[in-house]
């Protein structure tokens, strides 16, 4: 796939599906996705102008979000920026993406 197709595979809404990690790689697939019952999950949504919404837990068991930015990188990074930040806050290198599945390298 060209940088163009993975940044319009990318789009959406990441969660995380930690069933399916192994001990090199994360796996994430979409908001959509039929996951097993789980006390909680991180995520993240890529929007196409760029924005982004991460989700997480907070200690108390809410549900925690940051705004930000992300980048596609040449090198298969996907690389996340809070508004304030020149460098990434967090660089992920991409495994493989495909509509229904992503994975990212540990």
């Amino acid at each position: 796939m060209s940088k163009k197709e993975d940044a319009d595979v990318l789009n959406q809404c990441w969660v995380h599906s930690h069933e399916e990690d192994t001990d090199k790689e994360m796996v994430f697939r979409p908001a959509s996705f039929n996951f097993p019952r789980s006390r909680g999950r991180t995520s993240f949504d890529l929007k196409p102008d760029g924005g982004l919404v991460e989700g997480g837990i907070a200690p108390d068991d809410r549900r925690l979000e940051t705004k930000g930015t992300w980048k596609l990188g040449d090198d298969n990074t996907l690389a996340f920026y809070t508004s304030s930040q020149s460098a990434p806050r967090r660089v992920m290198r991409i495994a493989s993406v495909k509509k229904d599945r992503l994975v990212i390298k540990k």
